[in-house]
Order: structure tokens, then sequence, then C-alpha cells
């Protein structure tokens, strides 16, 4: 009996690995100067150089400096960090079928990549100071206030409740000027696309149109236009 015991015991060890496996975070490549602070660490503490294969912690500070990017693993993600941003890895745990990623951006731009395994899920977010991007498999980039979307769709969310959805191939950013509000993506292409037509006659600026020769006997007319 006491041989029976021990076996089944010896058999259920690997399974319960299996099953509460954390997702991993670490670095998959470093170009220039990246570095991190790991939590616990005071705020007068150096920064360690980070390198390849590195493991980041939970809460770990990251920072890439002028020139320099990394590109991260996270569980079934992908973070490219621009240069000139500073995050936060808040959390990477794995909740049943989902796998749960929280990142703090406090400047600069990153990219990710979102792709969830088969059967199960991938809740992405990254914070910023005034406005949260949250995803479900999908690409996109964001530095905190502008948000693309490559592919899937992003939703965005303000402190003040607002919330707006946007889908591959559209954008939004946070209008400052108008307290932080959401841009709906048919707005933000339509800032675009926003012609100015000069008028033909002189308003007094200094700018005049170049000069152009048309043909004795033309009747063409010409038309100059301006995009901000």
């Amino acid at each position: 009996m006491k041989t029976i015991a021990v076996y089944l015991l010896l058999m259920m060890i690997p399974v319960g690995i299996v099953f509460s496996q954390t997702p991993e975070a670490r670095f998959l490549e470093v170009n220039g100067v990246v570095e991190i602070k790991e939590p616990g660490t005071g705020a007068s503490s150096e920064w360690a150089r980070a390198a390849p294969g590195d493991p980041i912690k939970s809460n770990t500070l990251i920072s890439t400096g002028l020139k320099s990017r990394a590109l991260i693993s996270l569980g079934a993600s992908r973070l490219e960090v621009r240069p000139l941003t500073m995050l936060t890895l808040q959390e990477i745990i794995q909740r049943d079928n989902a796998e749960e990623t929280i990142l703090y951006l406090r400047t600069g731009r990153v990219r990710a990549v979102v792709n969830p395994p088969s059967g199960q899920s991938v809740d992405f977010t990254v914070s910023s100071p005034i406005v949260t991007a949250s995803v479900r498999g999908t690409s996109f980039e964001f530095d905190g206030a502008h948000l693309l979307v490559d592919d899937g769709r992003v939703l965005l969310t303000s402190p003040n409740g607002q919330k707006v959805y946007v889908a591959g191939t559209q954008r939004s950013y946070v209008d400052e000027i108008n307290q932080n509000r959401i841009t709906p993506p048919f707005e933000a292409e339509a800032a675009l696309l926003r012609p100015v037509i000069p008028e033909l006659t002189n308003t007094g600026s200094n700018t005049e149109p170049p000069e152009t020769t048309i043909a004795p006997g033309s009747d063409s007319t010409l038309i100059y236009i301006g995009w901000p």
C-alpha cells in the first residue's frame, strides 16, 4: 500500500506544476542602451543593463535610451519598446484559460503583437497617465495618447469613463485641449484629410504661390492646395 501511495503522489506532482505554470517575460533582443530597475530597489539605486535572454520580474521598470530599442516576450505576446521609452511590467499571470498582462507606459512608444494560444485568450492592457488601452488578440502602436491599430480591436478608456473602440487600420488620440476627450476613429481620420485652399489674391502674406507660365491662348485654371 505504501508503494502505491508513493507512486500516485509522484504521478500527481508534474500535473500540478503544468497547471500552475506562470507565463514568462524575458528580453528577446536588445539594441543600444536598455536598462531595468527591479522591484524593491530604492530610488537612488543604480539601473542594470539588460541583455537578450534576461528574465523580467513583475513590477520591473524598463527604460530605453536614444536610438535604443528592445523586443520583449510576454507569454503569448511580443512587445517592441521604442527609443526614449519608460514603462513598468506590472503583472503577467495565468487565470484559468486567460493570460493577463498589465503594463504602465510612463513615456515613449510601444508596439504590441498579441497572439492568444489555441483555446485561450489574452487580456493585454497598457495604461498611461491619461488613457488605458485594453485588447484581446491584436497588434497596435501606442504612446500613451495616440493609438494606431494594425489588426483586431482596442478599447480606449479614460479616467472620466469615456470608452472608444478602435478597429484594425483605424487610429485615435486623446485631445488634451478638449479635457482629454478620446477622439473617435472617424474624427481622427478626418483630421488627417483637412485640405487648405489659399485664395489666389494677395492676402498680405509673404508667402506667394510659385510662378507658373501658361501658354498664350490656354484656358487652364491654376489652383494651389496646401496641406497642414
